[in-house]
């Protein structure tokens, strides 16, 4: 939907909420959006038996895009219409702090900043029963 100045009507908000299910990466991790509220996002990403690198060791690189996506979809929580529908991952740091071993995980990104284009945000992995995995430290550019 777009504004009669060719604008996109719908809010940021709007637009990750439709973006996450339709994502065929995302979809490929089996993520999903659990909770999302201006700037925070709660994402969950179910153990699956693809996402092991060996053993029953869920693969770092499948937490760094659950910390990624998460992180995105906190940056677009907000109620702004913008004026680009362009977005992109500036800087994603991950320190692991526990393996996940057969656990379905939960990410809640929180932003600590916005700025113009750049959002700063803090992101926390858990498992589904609240031990620390991960944590990410991400900068995200809207527009």
């Amino acid at each position: 939907m777009d504004t009669p100045g060719g604008r996109p009507s719908l809010t940021r908000a709007d637009i990750i909420r439709q973006f996450i299910p339709d994502s065929p990466y995302v979809g490929h991790l089996g993520m999903q959006l659990i909770d999302m509220q201006p700037d925070t996002a709660t994402l969950a990403m179910p153990f699956d038996e693809k996402l092991v690198t060996i053993g029953t060791t869920v693969h770092g690189g499948a937490i760094a895009s659950l910390i990624d996506v998460a992180a995105a979809a906190a940056a677009w929580s907000d109620d702004t219409i913008p004026e680009s529908m362009r977005g992109s991952t500036v800087s994603l740091n991950v320190a692991y702090l526990a393996p996940a071993e057969r656990q379905d995980l939960r990410a809640t990104a929180r932003v600590l900043r916005r700025g113009r284009s750049l959002v700063y945000l803090d992101v926390e992995v858990q498992t589904s029963s609240g031990s620390p995995v991960a944590k990410g430290l991400v900068t995200y550019k809207l527009g």
